[in-house]
């Protein structure tokens, strides 16, 4: 068993876990952390995305009582219903869009200049949408929205299947935008991730299953235990700091970390792996 390999796993499932929801992209941060790491070949960019199922089992803990009780009053019950087809539209964008661009986006866009750039864009256009006028209202609850606000949502989220934009950040600041409540954007972006990255999971590791082996199951499942328990933190931490606070930190953090990246590949400090 290579001990450096499971470490390396271990800190890539923390990175994972604790930025998947946050607004500042899990895929921009486990590039860089990758390229620092030596941890970027073809299996280790399959692991990336496997173990984002680690941080959806933690969202899954924290909502089990809605996502119970849907499941429960689906049969029967219309607003159960609707619910379940507001996930499913706003899910289906993003499969189209993946099934369409994903391999051409991997293979010309998965660098650091391109995350730190994306990073930087990004931070600015939260602290536009933070400080631009306040959008009206219209949606207090996951509860309230309707399909074509489903499909709205659904829609940004694809947005950041250019790495480094944060699906996190383009479904809450969008949702937000399209007036949903701060609170009700926060959770539809989370259930949103439940069908897509466990789909993204899936059919990854089927697509590139020919570079697995047996071999690689301690590796994967490090990744997947850190990824869970640093999600589970982290969700509960966020569902309590939007409550009183913005998301303008967080801008501040994209650009000053986009900045320090290109200034670093710049003058040469660090070797970001393309």
């Amino acid at each position: 068993m290579d001990i450096v390999l499971l470490v390396k796993a271990a800190i890539m499932g923390v990175v994972e876990g604790l930025t998947e929801f946050l607004p500042i992209s899990s895929t921009g941060h486990l590039i860089l952390a990758g390229s620092l790491l030596g941890f970027d070949d073809a299996k280790a960019k399959v692991f990336d995305i496997a173990i984002q199922t680690g941080a959806i089992f933690a969202v899954i803990l924290v909502y089990w009582q809605k996502i119970r009780a849907t499941l429960v009053a689906l049969p029967t019950e219309r607003q159960a219903q609707r619910f379940a087809l507001n996930v499913f539209i706003g899910f289906v964008p993003a499969v189209l869009l993946g099934l369409l661009f994903g391999k051409a986006i991997k293979a010309h866009l998965f660098t650091p200049v391109v995350v730190a750039t994306t990073f930087i864009v990004g931070g600015f256009i939260i602290l536009w949408a933070e400080r631009r006028a306040p959008v009206a209202t219209r949606i207090e609850s996951v509860d309230d929205m309707g399909p074509l606000d489903a499909l709205k949502v659904g829609l940004v989220q694809c947005l950041a299947m250019v790495p480094g934009t944060s699906r996190s950040g383009a479904t809450i600041i969008g949702g937000m935008l399209l007036g949903l409540s701060r609170k009700a954007a926060t959770d539809f972006s989370f259930f949103l991730a439940i069908p897509t990255l466990i789909g993204a999971g899936v059919y990854s590791l089927y697509k590139e299953r020919a570079l697995l082996s047996l071999a690689d199951a301690p590796m994967f499942l490090t990744g997947l235990v850190f990824s869970f328990i640093s999600a589970w933190l982290c969700v509960r931490w966020l569902l309590r700091y939007i409550s009183t606070h913005s998301f303008v930190v967080f801008a501040y953090y994209r650009i000053l970390f986009g900045v320090v990246v290109l200034a670093t590949a710049w003058l040469g400090w660090v070797q970001w792996a393309e």
